[in-house]
This record gives C-alpha cells, structure tokens and sequence, in this order.
C-alpha cells in the first residue's frame, strides 16, 4: 500500500524513506509556527507536524496552511489531534494529514467508533490522509482490560482500526506504534506487521521513539529502535523525538532515511563476534555519524539478544578534520555504556523519558530536562519521565517510576508511576519535592 499526499508526497510501497518532525511553537502564534515550517522545510522536513489543541485552533492551522502555501513552502501538514473528534473532522478540511488516536474519541468504544467513521467520511471527501496513532501508555481502558499494556495490545487495538479502515473502503491511512522503550516499540511494530501480512493488507508504518530525551542518549536511543525496524524493511517515515530545537533532529532522521532507503554504508572497518561480544573497528567521519552508525550496526543485535555486548575502537575525525582514537578519555567505553542502555541490556545511569515538546507545552521543558537529569544522574537504573504536558504525558511515560509532568502557569505535577503525589508545585520547588520523594520512597 502507499498514501499519496494532497502535496504530491508519497509514503510506502518500498519508496523513499520519509523526515517528519514537529513544531514545538504553540499554534495560535501564527508567526512563530509559520517561521518554524519554514525552518524546518530548509533543513530537510518533509513532513511537519503541528498540534491543534481545540476547535478554536483550526483557523490558526488553515491560515498557517495558506501562508505557507503563499511562500511557496509546499511542506504538507500534519495536525495532531488529542481526544476531540469535532478538532480533527474540522481541521481534516484544512490539512494533507490528521494525526489521530480514535480510541480516545469517547470512553465508550462503540461511540469512539462511529465518530472514526465520520472522521473517514470527511477525509475521503477532502482527499486528507489520517495517521492512526497509538503510543505505549495511552492506548484506553477498552484494550488494556482485554491485553494489558502490552506490544501486543498496541498491535491489536491499531488492527480494530485498520480494520475499520478496509470496511469502509479508505486506505490513505499510515499507522504508527511508538514507545520510549525500544524493546516495547520493536516488539509492537513487529506484531502489527505480521497481522497486516495475515490480513493481506500492509498499511505504511511512520515508526519513531517516543520521548528519546536529548544529546548523544536521545541519538542513540532512537537509531537502536528505529534501525532495527528499517533494517527489516519495517518503516516508510520517521521521526527523531528529542527534547531539543525540532530542527536538530533532522539530521539523525535523514541519515537512517539515507542509510535505509538510499543505501548509505556504515563507516565500520571491520568486526568479528567472539562469544557473543562484537569487536567493531571504526573509521568515522564525525563523531556524531560514529555514535549513529554503532547503533545501527548493533541495536537490533543487542535488542534481538544475537550478542551481548559491543567494544569499539578506531578512529573518527575532530571538528578540525584531524582523527580522534576513539578510545581515548574513555570515549569508547561511554559509547558502549550507551548503546547497551539505549538496548536495555545494561543500565548504567538512570533512564529517562522527555517528550520533545508541542504546541501544548507551557513551560521550558529543555531547562526543566537539565535540571532534572543534573539532580537524578546518581540514581542507576531508576526511570524518571519529564514530559511537557497534562494532556497525553501521564500516559505517554508507561516505563517511568518517576514523573515530572508540566501543568502550566509555572506550576508541575510529580507522579509515582502513574500516580500523580504532588500537584500545582512551584517550578523553582519541583525538582527538590521530587527528589524528597524518591529519598522517602527509598527509606
């Protein structure tokens, strides 16, 4: 199967491997979100997503739409819908793409179900494609009394949606199944996949790593997971999710565009596997393409449990062209830590989950990320969420002990799972409160 996009864009059917990412300007400052399309669109998006938190948020989104158009910035828009069926069969008019989850269109499921099938009828009308979301930790009571929250469970309830799909006879649809955990994600894709083959049917699948966090971790983290789908074919568009300015993680979703659609080759020398540890000899030219390529050469080996353990050694070259021993200060060794944390093989410091933040962020949830990483980095093993908002990051930090949830209006919420213990604190208190909680827990 492939979407074809009101743009011209084609996603699936063994093409091109699709960049998406997402503004994280709120859509009602038109020329904030406008500024950023523009942005990103230089830099390599080919698809950009925008949330649209209401109703009264359309308007914004078609007049960004048509500003965009103006300029002869042609990159299609995706608006992301959380829960409101009235948002997104309004906003499907306007758009190439809806992002949306049906399960929470109405607690009760036969309702959700009808309200996605008006929401079909509107997008075959307006020629729209839709984006059946699910993430790990929001998928609805209606599926996780059935499965649990479970890979499993993700796949099923995606299917009862696709299913839906082929009976009303509309397949511009993509499917995505995303989780901060890479094993989770990996498993979960590979489920659905398997049931669209039994089906007969295979859907394009826009796969990412939710919440990967930021730096050399968020990397990493999202090449382990999103590589070993790629690899298998598994995937028509991708999506780096890091908690950093969104055109940051264009170049790491090009590269695995690249590496997995057009044939790009690791810059690996050479490796031999002795009792299941890999030696990799590297000869790289940069060290942020070194950090890639090792999680692409052995992710899926970690993940899939084929080796061990990974030791790295060689070369890659400074920012002044000159090579750099990989093992030298410890470097290599700190790769390593990483990649067999990103594989959840080996936890070496504590994990997070960050969301990469949206329109719906009211606070500076890069700041807060720091701090919070700053005053937890003792605490191995431990998984601390920070995420940007009440809406959908309760849900979306399933893996987490701990959660740092931005309410807005300076204030934050701190969960136990997901449980929240502490509401409206004080931003410049939060991190303190949180960790009085985790000393008391521990007592």
């Amino acid at each position: 199967m492939k979407v074809q996009l009101k743009k011209g864009l084609t996603i699936g059917d063994g093409g091109h491997i699709v960049v998406q990412t997402m503004c994280n300007t709120h859509t009602s400052d038109v020329d904030a979100t406008v500024a950023q399309c523009r942005e990103l669109a230089a830099a390599g998006a080919e698809l950009v997503r925008i949330t649209v938190p209401s109703l009264k948020d359309v308007p914004c989104i078609a007049e960004i739409h048509d500003r965009l158009e103006k300029e002869g910035v042609n990159v299609p828009l995706v608006a992301d819908i959380h829960f409101s069926a009235d948002t997104a069969i309004e906003v499907a008019k306007v758009v190439e793409k809806v992002r949306i989850n049906p399960g929470n269109f109405h607690p009760d499921h036969a309702q959700a179900k009808a309200r996605f099938a008006e929401l079909i009828a509107v997008c075959r009308e307006h020629r729209t494609a839709i984006r059946i979301g699910l993430n790990h930790g929001s998928l609805g009571k209606y599926i996780t009394d059935l499965y649990g929250n479970t890979p499993l469970a993700m796949a099923k309830a995606a299917m009862e949606w696709l299913r839906l799909c082929i009976d009303n006879d509309f397949y511009n649809v993509v499917v995505s199944l995303k989780s901060s955990n890479t094993l989770t994600m990996v498993e979960a894709y590979r489920i659905l996949y398997g049931m669209m083959q039994e089906a007969g049917v295979i859907f394009p699948l826009h796969v990412g790593v939710t919440e990967a966090g930021n730096g050399d971790s968020g990397r990493i983290k999202s090449c382990v997971g999103i590589s070993s789908l790629l690899s298998q074919g598994i995937g028509d568009t991708v999506r780096v999710s890091l908690t950093e300015d969104p055109v940051m993680e264009l170049p790491v979703a090009k590269y695995l565009s690249e590496r997995y659609g057009d044939g790009l080759p690791s810059s690996i020398v050479s490796c031999e596997v002795r009792d299941r540890v890999a030696y990799a000899l590297y000869d790289s030219p940069s060290r942020e393409r070194l950090l890639m390529d090792m999680s692409c050469d052995f992710g899926r080996m970690l993940l899939d449990r084929e080796i061990d353990d990974v030791k790295i050694s060689g070369t890659y070259a400074g920012a002044d062209g000159q090579p750099v021993d990989i093992s030298a200060g410890g470097f290599g060794d700190y790769l390593e830590d990483e990649l067999l944390q990103a594989a959840r093989r080996r936890f070496y410091k504590p994990e997070y989950i960050a969301c990469p933040g949206c329109g719906r962020t009211m606070y500076n949830l890069q700041d807060a990320f720091e701090k919070v990483k700053a005053r937890t980095s003792h605490l191995q093993g431990m998984v601390i969420a920070v995420m940007g908002c009440i809406v959908n990051g309760p849900g979306e930090m399933a893996d987490a002990d701990w959660g740092y949830v931005g309410e807005g209006n300076g204030k934050v919420s701190i969960y136990k799972k997901n449980v929240p213990v502490l509401r409206h604190i004080p931003e410049d208190e939060a991190v303190d409160r949180l960790l009085e909680l985790i000393g008391e827990d521990a007592r």
